[in-house]
């Protein structure tokens, strides 16, 4: 049995703790709408029933939650899949996944999700306490294995915290308790390109007490890059970032709520993820030969290498990028036409729901960029 006594702030719920947080949340007065909003043909006390009667996280996790992401995929997608999961397959022991990260609960969602459609354990997650914005929340989130990574502390908590993380994600990978999956940045890519912070790669250095090399081999890290057909929250993201060219961009109170709900309830087209080939040791080894941050440059090098790599392009991408440079480079080959013409009207609908007062031409430039910025990569 592994002590987790040290990290009582930032663990997931036991089972005991998270049978009687879904009792909490059976009882909340927003689940009927919840349950009628994904459950359209169900009862809507059926939800709350089935929360009642879980006796595990892992039970909630596959009869209710699996459950909840097919409903959210049958009314705003048009279908999820996903490759390459045999590569977690030779991997003795637990793994850390690191992955792109275009929305807030989906990303995680449909990782675990896919994990279980492949016959393995649901991994634990990484996710920012700023999320935790009311106790409903904060009961799904640790009912589903959530590690809480604190936000908004001084440079010295910060520190601290990143060490009883660091310990966290070790622990749990080499004791055997748990795979791990964090997102290979804070926050969202908003611009579509997918980099890795090299704080990360410190962080998960912190609490070896090996030597570089063996520190990160232990990990057994997994990149993995999850690709939309819409981007979700994309007329959001353009105005963050429209906003953000004139003075630092602040959230307002509830935003990240806000787009956890955009986020589910937005239209996405195909979604896939694609899991690829862990960090090798002979990649590791190589890195170690490097002195002081170069050695994280290049481990960062390969990871954004396979992320991008991994990332599924869809036509929205290509005529995002052909829009932006005024070309016909993938006319023909990736889209026709009319496709064009209706991710035009596409662009000009979401961009209604935004401020009148923002710049139109400023604003679709910078949508588009989100879409056509992951074919630079090409």
């Amino acid at each position: 049995m592994v002590d987790l006594s040290e990290f009582e702030d930032i663990r997931p719920y036991s089972d005991e703790e998270a049978v009687e947080a879904l009792q909490r949340v059976s009882r909340h007065p927003a689940l009927p709408a919840i349950s009628k909003y994904l459950f359209p043909k169900a009862n809507t006390d059926e939800l709350a029933k089935a929360l009642r009667s879980v006796r595990s996280i892992d039970e909630f996790q596959k009869v209710v939650m699996i459950g909840v992401i097919n409903a959210v995929l049958a009314r705003t997608s048009e279908g999820f899949t996903f490759s390459g999961m045999s590569n977690i397959n030779g991997i003795d022991g637990k793994f850390l996944a690191v992955s792109n990260h275009r929305d807030i609960v989906l990303d995680p969602a449909l990782i675990l999700y896919s994990m279980n459609a492949s016959g393995l354990p649901f991994a634990e997650l990484c996710v920012g306490s700023n999320l935790l914005s009311s106790k409903l929340i904060e009961d799904l989130m640790k009912s589903n294995r959530m590690i809480k990574v604190i936000r908004g502390i001084s440079a010295r908590q910060m520190y601290l915290n990143s060490q009883t993380l660091s310990k966290y994600i070790r622990l749990s990978i080499t004791s055997g308790k748990s795979s791990i999956w964090v997102a290979q940045k804070e926050g969202r890519t908003k611009n579509g390109m997918d980099k890795t912070e090299q704080g990360l790669l410190k962080m998960f250095d912190m609490s070896g007490e090996k030597s570089f090399e063996e520190n990160f081999k232990e990990l057994n890290i997994v990149p993995m890059s999850i690709s939309y057909e819409y981007e979700p929250c994309d007329s959001r993201k353009a105005r963050e970032l429209y906003l953000s060219r004139e003075a630092p961009y602040v959230k307002k109170k509830n935003e990240d709520l806000h787009s956890i709900l955009t986020g589910i309830g937005q239209k996405k087209g195909h979604i896939h993820l694609t899991v690829g080939k862990p960090l090798t040791s002979q990649e590791i080894t190589e890195a170690s030969t490097q002195s002081g941050n170069d050695r994280y440059q290049a481990l960062r090098g390969i990871l954004d290498n396979r992320i991008r790599s991994g990332y599924k392009l869809w036509k929205t991408n290509y005529m995002a990028y052909d829009l932006i440079h005024g070309s016909n480079e993938f006319l023909g080959e990736k889209y026709l036409p009319e496709d064009i013409q209706k991710f035009k009207e596409y662009t000009e609908h979401k961009l209604s729901k935004l401020e009148r007062k923002l710049d139109r031409n400023e604003l679709r430039e910078i949508f588009w960029h989100i879409y056509g910025n992951p074919v630079e990569k090409l």
